[in-house]
């Protein structure tokens, strides 16, 4: 049963928010053969100002073996 948190900024429509939420759970389903009743996707606005202490430090920048893509940004 994936579930899958994106954060982002905001600024995204609740169109481009669906999108992304059906793309990602397209690729789930298709990458780990779950059905679509058991995939979930949550979107979560964060201020930019927020971003490095409430996302970048203790998700990306914290040495963590859970993170498969790193962004091309540091903080």
């Amino acid at each position: 049963m994936p579930h899958v948190i994106v954060k982002i900024w905001p600024g995204k429509t609740e169109a481009q928010k669906q999108e992304l939420a059906e793309a990602v759970t397209k690729n789930v389903m298709e990458i780990l053969g779950n059905s679509e009743e058991s995939v979930s996707v949550a979107v979560e606005e964060v201020a930019s100002e927020r971003w490095r202490e409430e996302v970048y430090l203790p998700e990306i920048a914290a040495p963590q073996d859970r993170l498969y893509k790193k962004p091309g940004y540091t903080m």
